[in-house]
């Protein structure tokens, strides 16, 4: 007599098609570091604030994670989250810009790429803004504009410092066309008015800072803060390389290149950031 039974053998035939879970070390544990590549266990990262313990190479992080890191806990306030984009040109590529909007939205749980409010540094009241690279590489659409102006002009009526930490990798949002455009000089304005006020704009450039930000107003800060190894610049490296066909130097575009030469005041940290900015506020008088 077989010692297989029927119900044995129909549940063996029903494994076959199945993957056995693989036994060891969960999924997600560790992680690679775009720097020095090195493995890193994914909560030491975290606690690190998603800097690498090897290299020092800061992470992605998203503006939510960016808010948490920087402001005192439980003390932001979120201003114009009602704002949402449209698609005025209807305009589409590969995919149309209404459906993009859409996806983009539900991949990030931003409704635009930049978050803005008021919080606490230190037990100081501050006006901030975020901008997210993972929300159509940061680039800035009509929503982003009126949310940093509104930003802005709210900091020069309650009188609070300003930070704006960049981290976007566009410049105008080509999906909006003109009306996109018009943001870089809106906010650029915006930060002249509140400037003519006396007010402190400290300006945090993260990696990375390109394109129309960088060259209105992530350029514009009293104080201009970098963290290590971020790229700025407005046009990429291959593309100037290409245009002017000379050997760029070495480090172009990098903070610790453009602290060199003056562009920016002081490359910080990660871990650092919150108690400089609180330091500079004090410094200021604000």
């Amino acid at each position: 007599m077989s010692s297989t039974t029927p119900e044995f053998a129909a549940a063996a035939a029903a494994a076959e098609g199945v993957k056995r879970a693989k036994r060891g070390v969960p999924e997600g544990l560790w992680q690679r570091c775009p720097g020095c590549q090195a493995v890193i266990f994914r909560k030491q990262a975290e606690e690190l604030l998603s800097v690498c313990p090897e290299c020092e190479h800061h992470w992605y992080v998203s503006a939510t994670d960016r808010i948490e890191q920087v402001l005192d806990s439980g003390t932001f306030e979120e201003w114009d989250g009602e704002l949402m984009p449209t698609d005025p040109l209807q305009f589409a590529d590969k995919k149309a810009y209404a459906d993009r909007l859409v996806a983009e939205q539900k991949r990030t749980g931003l409704r635009d790429a930049a978050l803005t409010g008021c919080g606490m540094i230190r037990a100081r009241r501050v006006a901030i803004g975020v901008t997210d690279s993972a929300f159509i590489m940061g680039s800035m659409g009509s929503v982003v504009g009126e949310r940093l102006a509104r930003l802005i002009e709210r900091a020069a009526d309650q009188n609070l410092p300003l930070i704006v930490i960049s981290g976007s990798g566009g410049g105008a949002r080509m999906h909006e066309g003109i009306l996109s455009l018009m943001q870089m000089a809106k906010v650029t304005a915006a930060l002249a008015r509140y400037h003519e006020m006396g007010g402190l704009f400290i300006s945090v450039l993260t990696n990375p800072t390109m394109g129309g930000v960088a060259a209105s107003f992530a350029s514009l800060g009293d104080l201009i803060f970098a963290e290590p190894k971020a790229l700025i610049g407005f046009a990429g490296p291959r593309t100037i390389k290409a245009t002017i066909r000379i050997e760029l130097p070495d480090g172009f575009q990098t903070s610790e290149f453009l602290l060199e030469h003056g562009f920016v005041d002081r490359i910080v940290s990660r871990a650092r950031l919150k108690s400089e900015i609180a330091r500079a506020i004090d410094y200021c008088g604000k």
